[in-house]
């Protein structure tokens, strides 16, 4: 199946140019590319890439597993989600280093599919009990729904984004809300005022999100890696189907607009105070010892540079000043024996 060029593509092109090539680091535009090529040419159809717990665990089809997140419905889906996703890619390779953006990618590609499989076996187990859940929302169609889009993923990397910015503040739909907050009110504004889009998808991502910044999945990461590279080094019923929906993101704004650059050196002075504001008590005293540390090692940096050793410096001053001594010494026993002649 082919697509022709239409309009949500003609603004994602638009979208593009106005941010500006140079500005979007090569993995976000290369998975950019990659999500619109999927989009003209795509290796199969939005109802047989989706996910979903039937289709997955029953009819062993876990190729959707990887085909999900890089398909999408339209072009207006298509359209929010990478637009979304510019703005998010932008900061976070900017920030990890493009290895580590595209290792994140691919490892919260697969696990919001894993994760979203566990939801909604969660939700069958209510379905089956009769939980009193199942009256305030329809437990049953969320158990059942096949999500298909790059939405997921969005909502785990906005958790990321967040955390390295946890003083800063989001628009939602032009709401104000914090960003520790931020992911949450948007997943519950998007399932009122889009129901065609998925709660369980969203809140999939989220938790994978949550996973990294406050689980182990960044530790695991990082053993993994270590593990492959060789210096060590790092480089964070009936079923029907439903498009995993719109990030949202369009509208949100940091008050905070350089966060993202602040922390892509290694000067832990370049930390905004609104970075600092969100920080606990243990966390800035770690930060202003390691930003202790950090003086002191280039202290002695310069110095060495500059050829400037204290202590050698101590010690020829010293040696002078015995020397003199020894002189005046010599000059004063030298003149006691004149005065005898």
């Amino acid at each position: 199946m082919q697509r022709g060029f239409q309009l949500g593509l003609l603004l994602l092109v638009v979208q593009l140019f106005q941010e500006g090539l140079g500005n979007v680091p090569a993995v976000t535009l290369s998975v950019l590319g990659f999500n619109v090529y999927l989009y003209m040419f795509p290796a199969a159809a939005p109802i047989q890439a989706c996910v979903s717990l039937q289709q997955v665990y029953r009819y062993k089809e876990w190729r959707r597993l990887f085909l999900s997140p890089l398909h999408h419905v339209d072009d207006w889906h298509l359209y929010f989600n990478m637009v979304s996703f510019i703005w998010k890619g932008i900061r976070l390779e900017r920030r990890l280093g493009g290895g580590w953006f595209l290792y994140l990618l691919s490892v919260f590609s697969l696990l919001y599919g894993l994760m979203y499989l566990l939801l909604q076996v969660l939700l069958t187990k209510l379905t089956v009990d009769s939980n009193p859940l199942v009256n305030l929302v329809d437990v049953s169609s969320l158990s059942r729904e096949c999500a298909v889009g790059f939405s997921g993923v969005l909502f785990a990397l906005k958790v990321v984004t967040n955390h390295y910015n946890p003083g800063g503040v989001t628009y939602v739909l032009n709401i104000r809300v914090s960003n520790r907050l931020g992911s949450w009110v948007e997943l519950l504004l998007i399932y009122l005022i889009a129901p065609g889009t998925s709660l369980v998808a969203h809140l999939a991502g989220i938790l994978v999100g949550l996973l990294y910044t406050a689980g182990p999945l960044k530790s695991i990461m990082m053993t993994c890696a270590e593990l492959v590279s060789s210096d060590g080094n790092n480089p964070e019923s009936r079923s029907y189907y439903s498009s995993s929906g719109y990030s949202g993101t369009t509208g949100e704004y940091s008050a905070d607009p350089q966060h993202a650059e602040d922390h892509t050196t290694d000067q832990t002075s370049d930390y905004t105070e609104s970075f600092i504001a969100g920080l606990t008590e243990e966390e800035q005293i770690e930060l202003a010892i390691r930003h202790s540390l950090n003086d002191r090692r280039q202290t002695r940096q310069r110095g060495a540079a500059s050829g400037f050793h204290p202590a050698e410096q101590d010690g020829s001053v010293e040696e002078l000043r015995r020397k003199r001594l020894r002189r005046f010494e010599q000059d004063g026993s030298s003149q006691r024996r004149r005065g005898r002649l």
